[in-house]
């Protein structure tokens, strides 16, 4: 396969920690320009904007869309328009409805799209799926804990309608439980904080089941101040009780230490990436998202102090 030419549009903190050291460690990529109205990478061609990229008409075959899920969409019709493939950190838009379009604009203009779910690539969690396979499920329980002052640093954004609050981290949970459980789950119950001042919560508790009523608890925190985060999954069968901690590259049985491994997340990213555009194909799985909207459709709000960062 020759290598695909890549644009990062955005270069924040994720796209600096994350994305380019997985774009350049990958052979199959060579990185040829970002758009970003405030950073650069030194020996890379810059642009302020995915329009004056496309514009320059820049030698590029895929652009990977790491700005705020209020304008991706628009970007990914964009760039779909000028036959780019297209990859979308998570969430994948503002909208289920607008993913819709999305996949049909990619099906019209023969292009990859990937709406990607990072941590789904952690390093325990195929090995988990497998495991829970053969086994009957009792009850799940998922605590997904962490500072918000920590990992959204004067990011006020989070805090805004489209911005998610507590369930960008906590998507990352459900990335995980959706694909490592073997059947569909919905919500029928959800609690969320929200901060007077804010329009997103600061913490939720929800309650799911699956097609034959097996429980799945899940609480997420934003305010998990002082200590380490807690990223945990913790599954009861009736063959001992799995857990995968640190975010999924941990997995324990009966709190024996089975398997561990690096953060590759975002390695795992790329690598499916490429694959999919070899083959002509694009995964757009939004069932992660699905459940953050019915959360926020269901549940009922309490307002709590506000949140001073």
């Amino acid at each position: 396969m020759d290598i695909i030419r890549l644009a990062i549009v955005g270069y924040g903190k994720i796209a600096r920690d994350q994305h380019y050291p997985a774009i350049t460690g990958n052979a199959a990529y060579r990185l040829s320009a970002v758009a970003s109205r405030n950073a650069q990478v030194d020996g890379i061609a810059h642009f302020p904007t995915l329009e004056a990229l496309l514009e320059a008409e820049t030698p590029i075959d895929a652009v990977a869309l790491c700005t705020p899920a209020s304008v991706r969409t628009r970007q990914a019709r964009l760039a779909m328009s000028h036959g780019k493939h297209v990859l979308l950190e998570k969430p994948p838009g503002a909208t289920l409805a607008e993913i819709e379009t999305l996949k049909e604009e990619a099906h019209r203009c023969g292009v990859t799209l990937f709406a990607t779910w990072h941590s789904r690539h952690a390093h325990c969690v195929a090995s988990a799926r497998r495991w829970l396979t053969t086994r009957q499920i009792l009850r799940v329980d998922i605590d997904w804990k962490e500072d918000v002052r920590v990992w959204h640093p004067g990011q006020a954004w989070i805090w805004e309608p489209g911005g998610m609050g507590v369930f960008d981290p906590g998507i990352n949970a459900l990335s995980i439980a959706t694909a490592i459980l073997p059947r569909p789950f919905h919500l029928v119950e959800a609690q969320l904080q929200v901060p007077g001042n804010c329009q997103t919560p600061i913490a939720a508790s929800l309650d799911f089941v699956d097609g034959v009523n097996v429980p799945i608890h899940a609480e997420f925190d934003f305010r998990q101040a002082d200590t380490p985060p807690i990223w945990d999954i913790h599954v009861e069968t009736d063959d001992g009780r799995l857990s995968l901690t640190d975010g999924g590259s941990r997995m324990l049985i009966d709190g024996v230490l089975q398997e561990e491994g690096p953060d590759a997340e975002y390695a795992g990213l790329y690598e499916r990436f490429a694959a999919l555009i070899a083959r002509g194909q694009s995964d757009v799985d939004v069932a992660p998202f699905r459940h953050v909207a019915d959360a926020l459709m269901l549940g009922y709000r309490h307002t709590v102090e506000d949140f001073i960062e």
